[in-house]
């Protein structure tokens, strides 16, 4: 995770299949998985016991904090290790800030790994190779290293790597995916590891790449890169770690959602650069990271389908799995305030988890992580915002489908068939003014506000056609007068069974 700049984050805004999906047979192999992982990071959770939180799910019910994950769709989890970390388990960084880093030694990640099989959840470990926190910021050589040549770091990575690994084999796991290292954009084991020198960079990554596979041929190895955003970046960096003789089976990125409610833009950047890197490397990738705001599970929410959407979506079946980073976690839990959960603090040592997580029981038939065009059946003509307004109020008209950004939307799944429409150029949401009740109320559009107004259920109808009906009135997406003509307003109105309520909703470009 990117501690170091979640940290400034946190000033500023504060001051992955069933447990079927594989099986073990006695070898090293792991079946192939059936579907997308549906993952956790779960480092905290042990500490966060020990220091004895306990959680609810989101009915208020109390239960062990893996069944709750489980029961949310959580099929998979993440565990990080660090070489020897300290015996506090936490760390203090240069910032003076003090965090957890869980009980991620080897001991303290098999003890977990062990649990999550009982559970018969999927397993990735994340090698930090450091004693402490590795990110972009620092990738801080183990204490026990210093002074090594290059050639004893070579083997250092191997043999950890090895050790851990065969630890858990002697109990019969065998992780899905391993990570070698975590968020290496700048290397990793500085200075001898560091981007700079690519060649010892990429031998490094090979190291940890083949003592993986002398235990577990099956486990898929993963490069981890933060900036999941940019792919410029990824291509410098793929492309040097190819061209030095890299071995890897996984592209992983980091994909913490932008904050508030325009993330749409960021979390497109994501799929572009996931879809460009299966293609560019044939490689499968996944979200190895991602976290929304505790305090905004809506949004969350949302923003979890749609990265999710987004790697079920990488052709070819190449994209494999999100993993939420830390959901377990609240900031009044922890030293450092890390906001980026999906749980909150509702009584002494107890935490319960928000609907964020949720997300991964999500059922949406749109893929939520595209636009889309809504076309009136009657008219055959387009939503779009009048004059292709910004402004909060703005009216929502029909007019031929010309492509513009005004007349394209993001459906933000909210959950049980129910979306928050935004358009694509202003970024706001369809709404119904004043809130309104009454039959022939404009439709408008608005900043978020979070009003049942603002929500709306897709009702399939035969034809692949739906009904649009608001959240706070019941009735239904209108064409006023059942008009054809470019111009036309929208309106709410009762059920009357006329096309001028049908909608086909399509994805565009």
């Amino acid at each position: 995770m990117l501690k170091k700049r979640m940290r400034k984050f946190v000033a500023v805004a504060l001051c992955c299949i069933l447990s079927t999906g594989w099986t073990l047979s006695g070898t090293n192999q792991v079946s192939a998985a059936a579907s997308v992982a549906k993952g956790a990071d779960i480092g905290w959770l042990s500490q966060l016991e020990a220091n004895g939180y306990t959680w609810k799910d989101q009915n208020g019910v109390q239960k062990d904090a893996l069944q709750i994950l489980k029961d949310n769709g959580v099929d998979s989890v993440r565990l990080r290790v660090f070489v020897n970390p300290p015996s506090s388990f936490t760390y203090k960084g240069s910032d003076g800030v003090t965090s957890y880093l869980g009980f991620n030694d080897k001991a303290g990640v098999v003890a977990m790994a062990r649990r999550a099989d009982a559970l018969g959840l999927r397993i990735m470990i994340d090698f930090h190779y450091s004693d402490v926190w590795a990110d972009p910021g620092k990738q801080i050589k183990p204490a026990s290293w210093e002074g090594h040549s290059f050639n004893q770091l070579l083997t250092d990575v191997y043999d950890h790597t090895y050790d851990v690994m065969n630890t858990l084999k002697s109990y019969n796991i065998y992780p899905e995916w391993v990570q070698v290292g975590n968020e290496i954009n700048y290397g990793m084991v500085w200075p001898e590891g560091k981007d700079t020198n690519f060649g010892q960079l990429t031998q490094l990554i090979n190291s940890g790449y083949d003592a993986v596979k002398t235990v577990s041929p099956s486990s898929k190895v993963v490069v981890h890169l933060a900036y999941g955003q940019q792919n410029a970046h990824f291509r410098t960096w793929f492309d040097k770690f190819q061209n030095n003789g890299g071995k890897w089976d996984v592209i992983g990125i980091s994909g913490y959602m932008a904050p508030g409610t325009n993330y749409m833009p960021r979390t497109e950047e994501f799929a572009y650069n996931l879809n460009d890197m299966a293609a560019r490397y044939n490689k499968e990738v996944m979200v190895s990271e991602f976290g929304g705001r505790y305090d905004d599970p809506e949004n969350t929410y949302s923003a979890l389908v749609s990265e999710l959407d987004a790697i079920k979506s990488v052709p070819n079946g190449k994209g494999i799995g999100v993993f939420y980073w830390e959901p377990e976690s609240a900031p009044g839990a922890l030293p450092d305030g890390y906001p980026l959960g999906a749980a909150k603090v509702v009584g002494t040592k107890q935490l319960q988890f928000t609907k964020a997580i949720s997300a991964y029981n999500s059922n949406s038939p749109f893929d939520t992580s595209k636009k889309f065009k809504i076309v009136n059946r009657n008219s055959g003509k387009a939503l779009n915002i009048t004059g292709g307004s910004t402004q909060d109020g703005a009216a929502v008209q029909q007019w031929t489908y010309s492509s513009w950004n005004s007349q394209k939307f993001y459906l933000l799944d909210s959950g049980n068939g129910n979306y928050r429409i935004q358009n694509v150029n202003s970024m706001k949401l369809l709404d119904i003014e004043n809130s309104s009740l009454n039959d022939g109320a404009k439709n408008i559009q608005w900043s978020n506000n979070w009003g049942l107004n603002q929500l709306w259920k897709l009702t399939s109808l035969s034809g692949g056609y739906v009904q649009i009906q608001n959240g706070n009135s019941g009735k239904l997406l209108d064409i006023n007068g059942a008009s054809t003509a470019d111009g036309a307003s929208t309106i709410q109105w009762f059920n009357n069974g006329g096309s001028n309520q049908q909608w086909a909703v399509s994805q565009t470009n």
